[in-house]
């Protein structure tokens, strides 16, 4: 089963990722029932959640339905088995040449996937995704051997780019798809209304290599929730805290001016943010992070879950798409992941220096020198 155009992340609801509250074991899989019953059929997992945890409680929460009728899709790519958690950096990516060379890369994929299978009470991935790769992620013929390897003994229909956690990472991924694109059948990237760069920069390029794309982060921190006003509070350790200050107020400012056609179209904003997603090229799936808001009045979270899932099968025309991206064009708004001038050698795992070879890249694509 290939992805729906709805999907459902075990990030969700705060026990992996600190957003809003932390709900409890017992209503993080009423959440995933909820996805179930609202219609949703696309479930992502990644084994670092919660050192597999995440994927435990998914597979216990879909353990009596029957395998054919959702599509799971996994992601490794972070060794927690043998390497030590770093802070904020979380665990390091297994082609951490401390933990493995590469011809090891091989057996500890099997590994990983075959872990994370057991964990989610079946035998085989719909799709399954490099998650968070490094430099040799997205370099190494070995990694890229190595999940071919895993789909041709049959542990996953499909194979994928995720690449994160933050944004960025477009040369590397423009490279990684004219490199491995045969091998390809997935990118995860980060996009919506008021984030449509830096991946528009990689849309076009999974198009044209017939990479579908599965989109995260709609609801851009919760605002297309709806839930979220101005002078938003953040609890304590909320990661959205650490954003720009003002991003909050800024964002609903645009978003009003998006409105229009969200309610031309009798959408929810959630429901408008994808279906802007879907309306750009090579997108097919979108995923949302659903975050039960702090606070008296804040919405239930499985309201959010049916208000996304109730999203309809339309398209914004290109007219409308291109008045969205102006109003919430947010090119170099930020410090970008991945390859760049800013580095002479890499000194974390999501950031290197820039090679020439990428440099030529951009060139060829119109995107420049400024990286």
């Amino acid at each position: 089963m290939d992805l729906t155009t709805t999907a459902y992340g075990t990030w969700s609801a705060g026990r992996f990722m600190h957003f809003g509250e932390t709900l409890s074991e017992e209503r993080f899989l009423s959440c995933i029932a909820t996805a179930w019953d609202a219609g949703i059929r696309t479930y992502v997992t990644a084994d670092v959640y919660g050192n597999g945890k995440a994927d435990e409680l998914l597979g216990q929460a879909l353990a009596d339905k029957s395998r054919d009728e959702y599509c799971l899709v996994g992601m490794v790519g972070h060794d927690f088995y043998e390497g030590q958690r770093q802070g904020a950096k979380g665990y390091p990516r297994f082609t951490d040449p401390e933990l493995h060379q590469s011809s090891h890369y091989r057996d500890y994929l099997r590994k990983a996937c075959e872990k994370s299978l057991e964990r989610c009470r079946t035998d085989r991935f719909d799709l399954l995704m490099l998650h968070n790769p490094d430099e040799t992620g997205y370099t190494s013929t070995a990694v890229w051997d190595g999940l071919r390897a895993l789909k041709a003994e049959g542990l996953s229909e499909r194979l994928g780019l995720a690449p994160g956690p933050a944004n960025g990472f477009s040369l590397d991924i423009i490279d990684c798809i004219e490199k491995f694109g045969a091998d390809i059948d997935w990118a995860m990237l980060i996009l919506n209304p008021l984030e449509p760069w830096p991946s528009c920069h990689v849309l076009p390029v999974c198009e044209q290599h017939g990479v579908k794309v599965l989109t995260r982060v709609a609801d851009y921190g919760g605002l297309f929730h709806g839930d979220m006003k101005k002078g938003h509070q953040f609890k304590p350790g909320d990661h959205r805290s650490y954003r720009a200050e003002g991003w909050v107020d800024h964002g609903l400012e645009k978003i009003e001016k998006m409105k229009p056609i969200a309610e031309k179209h009798g959408l929810s904003l959630i429901q408008f943010a994808s279906i802007w997603n879907l309306s750009q090229p090579a997108v097919q799936s979108v995923v949302p992070t659903f975050i039960q808001e702090a606070g008296e009045g804040a919405r239930q979270i499985e309201e959010q879950i049916k208000d996304f899932a109730a999203t309809p099968d339309i398209r914004l025309s290109a007219e409308e798409s291109e008045t969205v991206r102006q109003i919430g064009d947010n090119t170099g708004c930020m410090m970008l992941k991945g390859a760049s001038k800013r580095h002479s050698i890499s000194e974390r795992p999501d950031e290197w220096p820039m090679r020439e070879d990428l440099l030529e890249l951009a060139g060829r694509h119109g995107l420049g020198d400024n990286w």
